[in-house]
């Protein structure tokens, strides 16, 4: 599975890149082919392209990326068989576990035998000179994670067993430098734990729970046993999502498409007026008789007082405007000054102004992976029976 070859080979492992939440292991055997949404692909067409190539599909309509398998990339695309640890809650635990190259782990409980999400991580951080012992109560799961270790290469760096290690215990006494438990009832291991973790330096421990109820217990199990430096972490993962967008436009800009604006619904009211769109012959305002037919007198009144209104509200608005204007509504020739002014404003603000992008973020609404409460303590190797250069109580009488 760590290959360091450059080109993809037969019965290589790789990682299917089909969307960013969608990933998927193969194993190369050509003369077999994988089909997807995506198109379908020849193994034998794979063989040989470098690991990270985009490979379009036969019918063109689609394209995976083929990937270097990783631990990150495998905790994202291995087959679920059980409840599994992510990436976030691997790192803190790593790190804080102290695991390094040369460790000794080890590690019980479906987040790291029953899927192999945490085991492969601690397999390259712990590397050649390293070694982990993985405990599985499911004979099944432990089964199938042997063979996926063995096919991936690692069985030289796990020795897994098929234990229920809260009856019977650990296989390895004063040997680990780091033990991880994700079980029902981790206060039920602590004791073995003890016995398998070395006495002649620092050992660390860590237990994955999900409800603050077995925190509370272990806890008190860890104090028991004589543990320190007891500490309990929630990993919270917030990942944002972000993406460009064109700047916005300025406070001047803003204002001289409002003008526009304006300047456009004048003009359309004046075209209005000028094709006749107020005349007095308009229908509007017109009385009809209960038989449909036209009031004559109605209708003189109506049109008289309407005129009237009509030619008053334009004579104002010539005089407003300082401008002639004929009784008809023709277009005024101050707004089409105005208008051409406005024109020659926003074509200079949109030259002037460089087009530039900002960045904007924001928190994604799905956060893949879940919370639980990572509980660590330390057991300390055992003080001296004598001090050097201190005298004995005996001694001195």
């Amino acid at each position: 599975m760590w290959t360091t070859a450059r080109e993809i080979a037969a019965g290589d492992t790789v990682i299917l890149w089909l969307t960013r939440d969608a990933l998927q292991p193969l194993i190369i055997e050509p003369g077999k082919e994988f089909n997807s949404k995506f198109g379908s692909y020849r193994h034998a067409d794979l063989v040989g392209i470098p690991f990270g190539s985009k490979v379009g599909s036969r019918t063109g309509k689609g394209f995976i990326h083929v990937l270097r398998p990783t631990p990150e990339l495998w905790t994202m695309a291995l087959p679920h068989r059980t409840q599994i640890l992510y990436l976030a809650d691997i790192a803190f635990i790593t790190s804080y576990l102290n695991i390094k190259s040369g460790s000794q782990v080890v590690e019980a409980g479906k987040s790291g035998t029953g899927s192999g999400s945490f085991s492969h991580s601690v397999m390259r951080t712990v590397g050649p000179s390293g070694h982990l012992w993985s405990y599985e109560f499911h004979e099944t799961r432990a089964n199938k994670a042997r063979f996926e270790f063995l096919r991936h290469g690692l069985s030289d760096r796990v020795t897994l067993a098929h234990q229920n290690v809260c009856k019977d215990g650990f296989t390895v006494t004063d040997t680990a430098d780091a033990l991880f438990l994700d079980l029902p009832a981790p206060w039920d291991a602590i004791e073995h734990a003890k016995k398998a973790l070395r006495k002649d330096r620092i050992a660390r421990i860590c237990c994955f729970s999900p409800c603050m109820e077995q925190v509370l217990r272990t806890v008190s199990a860890l104090n028991d046993a004589g543990f320190t430096d007891i500490t309990m972490y929630e990993t919270l993962l917030r990942p944002y999502d972000i993406q460009q967008t064109p700047a916005l436009p300025t406070i001047g800009e803003m204002s001289i498409k409002l003008k526009q604006s304006e300047i456009r619904r004048e003009e359309k009211r004046l075209k209005q007026i000028a094709s006749g769109g107020y005349d007095s012959s308009s229908s509007h305002g017109e009385k009809r008789k209960r038989d449909g037919t036209k009031g004559e007198n109605e209708d003189e009144a109506i049109d008289e007082s309407t005129a009237g209104k009509r030619a008053k509200t334009e004579e104002d608005m010539a005089r407003d405007s300082g401008k002639d204007v004929t009784m008809d509504g023709s277009l005024l020739l101050g707004k089409a000054e105005e208008i051409e002014q406005i024109q020659e404003e926003g074509k200079g603000s949109n030259t002037e102004r460089p087009s530039v992008k900002i960045n904007l973020s924001k928190v994604m609404p799905e956060v893949r992976g879940h919370t639980s409460y990572l509980t660590f303590a330390c057991l300390l190797p055992p003080l001296p029976t004598r001090g050097v250069g201190v005298e004995c109580p005996d001694r001195a009488q």
